[in-house]
């Protein structure tokens, strides 16, 4: 397994995508040396660099047109016509490139010859990988010990991720003196009262990782047989560890206050801070310059749409639960809850604008909060901000909901990136799992990726209401 920006992912991950990278290169000078000829093709040609930024153009189009979702691309149809709208995004941003770099062309036909050989390359080395998910190769064999809900949820996640790098051998669920034996009637191996024999019998399946996660640790916990595990070669792995380390969000209602506080992250140094601030100074500068001719526009169009005012402002929860008073454009009907009272917005809500509804599926209607960034009371990664009449009920019910008041809220962040719009508490909670995976392992890196998959979102129009 590999960590990039705090998640791991398995090797043959990195590698389905270096290797589609090198097929997509090889189409390219392929298609060079037969138009241009062989000559042309030599140690040290200016087209080598050529065809390499072809490549990183079309890996790019191909992921934010989400080819790298194995689920989305799971039929052939869909693989093929994602694929061909990719190819069709990578013309258009080379044509783009050679206006501003006409140095960087590589020469006639050549863009329309690579077509025939990426789309043939690409769909037989994805061929190739499916086949090894579906076949299980190479996957890293792990045994699941305990009772404990998160056992299930690691379950139902490796079932759902095919390549997540990892395949359940065994399962050996707590011993419980209530339980029905007919319950038990479909396990391969029985251990004793403590387990013993795990150690073998964990050897003899080749597994090289088990994964413990127990109801009650006290009267159950095997201490002896996983020290007999952990010195024989097998990593032990404590069952909230592993299952941030696979899903990239963390489980609120299995999280043991101990783990919290012993395990990595909620690092919150000053120079990161500081970098961190530094870099929302300048990017909300940047973009308010940048789209204030679509700011005017925005304005003039809620105007037209619909009668009230153009910006949308009202009290949120921010840092160290201190108030302040977040700023959007309108996108429903002035007053929209003077009967209702505070709710949250739902799908299909009537009470959105007709302009609201591009808005808020460009999220074009967060601009605003540039202000917010550039006033210190936001940042453009960190947990959505909370109106306080919600936050009352939710740190009733949600544990830890409080842990997210220690960073300043964010225009996007992790949660807003891997989860849809959330009405609910039971969204509530599956949100924080992920602004807690954020706060723990907040970084520089993990910004820059989640603003890079935020403009994917944007630009694609999705999981707003």
């Amino acid at each position: 397994m590999l960590r990039f920006f705090k998640q791991y992912y398995p090797i043959r991950n990195i590698l389905f995508v270096v290797g589609e990278g090198l097929f997509i290169y090889v189409s390219f000078l392929l298609a060079s040396w037969i138009i241009l000829g062989a000559d042309t093709v030599y140690p040290g040609s200016w087209i080598f660099l050529k065809v390499f930024l072809i490549t990183i153009i079309c890996q790019i189009c191909l992921y934010y047109n989400d080819l790298y979702n194995l689920k989305i691309v799971a039929k052939f149809n869909e693989l093929a016509w994602r694929l061909v709208q990719a190819l069709g995004f990578t013309a258009i941003l080379l044509a783009l490139v050679y206006i501003i770099f006409p140095g960087a062309i590589i020469g006639k036909g050549i863009f329309i010859l690579s077509i025939f050989f990426v789309i043939l390359l690409v769909v037989f080395w994805r061929f190739c990988y499916k086949f090894i998910i579906n076949r299980g190769f190479f996957n890293q064999k792990i045994l699941l010990l305990g009772s404990a809900d998160l056992i299930k949820d690691i379950k139902r996640e490796i079932d759902e991720r095919k390549d997540c790098g990892y395949a359940v051998a065994a399962e050996f669920p707590e011993k419980n003196k209530d339980e029905n034996p007919k319950n038990n009637e479909k396990l391969e191996f029985l251990c004793g009262e403590r387990y013993e024999g795990l150690a073998e019998i964990a050897k003899f399946l080749g597994i090289k990782k088990i994964i413990a996660a127990f109801k009650e640790k006290r009267q159950a916990f095997p201490t002896k047989e996983l020290l007999k595990c952990r010195v024989g070669g097998i990593e032990v792995v404590d069952g909230n560890s592993f299952y941030e380390m696979l899903t990239g969000k963390l489980f609120v209602e299995q999280v043991n206050p101990s783990w919290l506080i012993f395990a990595e992250g909620f690092q919150k140094s000053r120079i990161r801070l500081s970098l961190k601030r530094i870099l929302d100074l300048i990017l909300s500068v940047i973009m308010l310059i940048m789209f204030s001719p679509l700011i005017l526009i925005t304005a003039l169009l809620i105007k037209i749409d619909s009668k009230g005012p153009v910006f949308f402002s009202q009290k949120r929860v921010g840092e160290n639960r201190k108030e302040y008073r977040v700023h959007k454009f309108r996108s429903m009907v002035y007053d929209a809850e003077k009967e209702s009272g505070p709710v949250w917005c739902t799908e299909e809500d009537d009470r959105v604008t007709r302009v609201g509804r591009i808005l808020r599926k460009y999220r074009i209607d967060e601009l605003p909060q540039l202000w917010n960034v550039l006033k210190g009371e936001m940042s453009f990664v960190g947990p959505r901000p909370e109106r306080e009449f919600f936050v009352k009920e939710l740190e009733g019910t949600v544990p830890y909901y409080g842990v997210r008041f220690t960073v300043k809220p964010g225009i996007t962040g992790w949660a807003q990136v891997c989860y849809s719009y959330g009405s609910s508490v039971e969204d509530a909670i599956e949100k924080l799992n992920y602004e807690l995976f954020y706060i723990k392992n907040m970084s520089s890196l993990m910004d820059l990726m989640i603003i890079l998959r935020t403009i994917k979102i944007v630009l694609l129009g999705r999981g707003a209401r």
